[in-house]
């Protein structure tokens, strides 16, 4: 367990993806108001792909490296395999088997935040947040 402890304070203390791009095809931000987490992700799509992703907030370590994490894993993908992503792809990249209902929260807020974009925020169904908490 302490490995992956360290898997998850590495990305927190030194974040892949951090930043924010000024040419950005889609802006998404969103809250976890449980523990305080607020992330904004920006992205440039380019032929069906996550071209660049950048993000920036506040929050506990697990959500900060969450979105380390899961931004590090779709830049380069298509869209497609990005609304693929599950609750389960978080949770293996995190290296944990399950966090609890509240840290799960704060864990998914990553993928809430990247399915947002890549499904467009105007499609978003409460169903679809459900299926992640």
């Amino acid at each position: 367990m302490d490995l992956f402890r360290d898997h998850i304070l590495d990305h927190y203390k030194h974040p892949r993806c951090h930043g924010t791009l000024d040419d950005a095809d889609a802006r998404v931000e969103d809250a976890n108001p449980l523990c305080g987490d607020k992330l904004v992700m920006d992205f440039k799509f380019i032929d069906g792909k996550v071209a660049q992703v950048r993000f920036s907030g506040t929050g506990c370590s697990i959500s900060q490296a969450a979105a380390s994490m899961v931004c590090e894993a779709i830049e380069g993908k298509p869209i497609d395999e990005v609304k693929a992503m599950s609750r389960q792809d978080v949770l293996d990249l995190l290296g944990v088997d399950d966090l609890g209902p509240v840290r799960s929260k704060c864990a998914m807020l990553a993928l809430k935040t990247v399915k947002a974009a890549a499904y467009g925020v105007a499609n978003w169904t409460d169903d679809e947040e459900d299926e992640l908490a």
